[in-house]
């Protein structure tokens, strides 16, 4: 049975700022505390593959994989996938946007599951992830929000 993360914040922005922002995988950099660089292998209609590096760990440690994410906008949904798994047998992320008011919930589900020879058990990586997703869902927040009071469409 895999391993499950699931998460949901509320933003203070359209829904559509929310979308075009968070899927704007080149920026991701700068909207999440967490990565380093971005590199855009292929695109073909509204599906991306690219390769994600994080900044160095507390153990000095620079994770990179490739994944693929497609995006359907007129559903608000995404679904994501690592092509190079590293020690995950898989990791899927689903991305979930829906309008809250003003605002928009955006949601993130993760299932996965570890390979027998990785150093961690799906249990101690999703307490892990958990701690990590709950981290960068408000980083994100606080970005796409600033970005939102600086555009014109906010003092409108």
């Amino acid at each position: 049975m895999p391993a499950n993360i699931d998460n949901t914040i509320h933003i203070d922005a359209p829904i559509d700022f929310v979308w075009r922002m968070t899927n704007e995988v080149e920026s991701w950099p700068s909207l999440f505390s967490e990565y380093e660089s971005v590199n855009v292998l292929h695109r073909e209609g509204s599906t991306i593959r690219f390769r994600l590096s994080t900044k160095p760990d507390a153990d000095g440690t620079t994770w990179t994989w490739v994944s693929d994410r497609t995006a359907d906008e007129q559903n608000r949904t995404v679904h994501a996938h690592r092509v190079e798994t590293g020690p995950f047998r898989f990791m899927n992320i689903r991305w979930f946007y829906t309008e809250s008011g003003t605002g928009t919930k955006m949601r993130w589900a993760q299932e996965f599951s570890m390979r027998p020879d990785a150093k961690v058990d799906d249990e101690t990586m999703a307490e892990h992830l958990q701690r990590r997703t709950v981290a960068q869902m408000a980083h994100v927040k606080k970005k796409v929000e600033e970005e939102f009071r600086r555009s014109p469409r906010a003092r409108a």
